[in-house]
């Protein structure tokens, strides 16, 4: 993990960010000794977000399977 002084930060700052994407994190240290971590916010994605498949299914064959299947556990 390497630290930058404030200059450093201000004169590098895209550079910072891109590292701190790539490596989950940057500090940047003032000259009064203050420390600041700079890291990137990953979004969370929802695992219900799937991609779909196209398998050319009418709405009422689809409907004939769900009663079919349903019929099928009883």
């Amino acid at each position: 993990m390497n630290i930058y002084t404030y200059s450093e930060a201000r004169q590098k700052l895209a550079m910072l960010l891109d590292k701190a994407k790539s490596e989950g994190k940057v500090i940047i240290k003032r000259k009064d000794g203050s420390t600041f971590e700079i890291k990137a916010i990953t979004e969370s994605k929802s695992p219900l977000n799937v991609k779909g498949v196209k398998l050319n299914l009418t709405k009422d064959e689809i409907v004939d399977y769900i009663k079919e299947s349903r019929s099928l556990k009883k």
